[in-house]
């Protein structure tokens, strides 16, 4: 049998850095009128339409009719949900009472969601959370593909069964991957940083290629030629879609690499650094100093105060 690693991709390099992580968390249900009001999120909160219509409503957007299968996320925003755009809101805190986080609201039950949290790294997080819109919706035929994977949500919810709790929180981080792909495939082509890199036919496969091989002393030359496109144009063109050069980009993804092991490991610094293609201790700290205004040994000594600090709430 031969053993084949798949090759690496941007997204999932993204995803695991940040350490995103899914949990399921409410299930509503709903009928006649009825309007819950949420505030907003301190993770990325991520929920599902299971059965009927509702309407999803923040400040400074277009109110949105969500129907069966539709999904949406919500990044630091406060939102309402609610059966009709002028119904009564109820605050959530006082909805969502039980240790289950369960909750019934009007007449019947025509109406059902399931939500959850995405819970990102408290620091490296903002690179996912700073990238998306304050709200995004994937309808229709966008969402179809994952009806297989909401459905077993339902099942597992209700299920009692051996690891339902584990299954559900799976079940949700694989829906919330394909609505980032849904969203790169329909709207992030206008959107600037990584995120709408990944839908640049130019800047995709660089980005694919550094983040596969962040170790590795790429050049603006192989980079232009992945790109398809001379230095100078490639060089215009990352900067403009993504925000920072590519060589630039390279030494902020290797840094964010690194503050990540210093925070959770106790790998020696140079072994950091040499894994991340720094030929020298000196180099890269001189790297790392620029990024985040300190040596790396004291970066690591910082955060590891921080997180014994008696009280301090580091989830």
């Amino acid at each position: 049998m031969i053993v084949q690693t798949m090759p690496g991709d941007a997204l999932s390099a993204i995803l695991t850095t940040i350490h995103a992580v899914a949990h399921c968390s409410i299930s509503l249900q709903a009928g006649g009128e009825w309007g819950v009001r949420f505030s907003a999120p301190a993770n990325i909160k991520f929920n599902v339409v299971r059965r009927g219509t509702c309407w999803l409503l923040a400040e400074g957007q277009t109110p949105v009719q969500l129907a069966a299968g539709d999904c949406f996320v919500v990044a630091h925003t406060p939102f309402d949900l609610a059966s009709t755009p002028d119904a009564r809101m109820e605050a959530a805190r006082d909805v969502f009472t039980d240790s289950g986080m369960a909750a019934k609201l009007g007449d019947g039950a025509d109406f059902a969601i399931l939500g959850g949290s995405v819970r990102l790294d408290t620091i490296d997080g903002v690179v996912l959370s700073g990238a998306l819109p304050p709200i995004l919706v994937i309808q229709g035929g966008a969402a179809a593909p994952i009806t297989w994977l909401l459905d077993q949500l339902d099942r597992e919810w209700d299920s009692g069964a051996p690891g339902a709790q584990l299954m559900c929180n799976d079940l949700l981080r694989l829906a919330f991957v394909h609505v980032l792909r849904a969203h790169l495939a329909q709207g992030a082509a206008d959107a600037a940083g990584w995120l709408g890199g990944l839908t640049d036919r130019h800047i995709a496969p660089v980005l694919q290629a550094v983040h596969s091989e962040p170790e590795r002393n790429w050049t603006l030359a192989e980079l232009s030629r992945l790109a398809g496109q001379s230095r100078s144009s490639f060089a215009a063109r990352f900067k403009q879609r993504v925000g920072v050069a590519p060589l630039e980009y390279l030494t902020r993804w290797r840094m964010r690499l690194a503050a990540g092991r210093l925070r959770r490991g106790n790998e020696p610094v140079s072994s950091i650094g040499a894994a991340l293609g720094y030929r020298s201790d000196s180099a890269f700290g001189a790297s790392f100093r620029r990024i985040y205004r300190t040596s790396p040994a004291r970066y690591r000594s910082d955060h590891r105060q921080n997180a014994s600090s008696p009280g301090l709430d580091m989830a």
